[in-house]
């Protein structure tokens, strides 16, 4: 089953809809995913240290690079205009509606 959820997610890399990410980018964006499906906000500061495995000038970059690439947009905090808080795009959760469907897929082939 594992190895057919990868394989449907590797083609939903494929699909042109969805900009290629780099596997940091990505890993940074399940991380962002996490907090969001917890209901919690997350400022660029505090996504910046998200993970001990990439270092906060990484992550700063990739989190560049997702705002560049549509994944993510900032929304700035309703009474300090310093802080900005990293939120989904449309983009962003038809991506992991695809890949939730995937595991489904994948599933269901059992």
């Amino acid at each position: 089953m594992y190895l057919r959820f990868l394989n449907l997610i590797n083609a939903i890399r494929k699909i042109p809809t969805f900009p290629a990410l780099d596997p940091v980018e990505e890993r940074l964006l399940n991380q962002l995913a996490a907090t969001w499906h917890a209901g919690k906000k997350i400022s660029v500061l505090e996504a910046m240290g998200l993970s001990t495995e990439i270092s906060a000038t990484t992550a700063h970059r990739r989190l560049k690079t997702l705002l560049k690439k549509g994944m993510i947009a900032l929304n700035p905090d309703q009474t300090d205009s310093r802080i900005k808080y990293v939120v989904p795009t449309d983009l962003t959760t038809q991506y992991f509606t695809s890949i939730g469907q995937a595991l489904e897929q994948a599933q269901q082939a059992d």
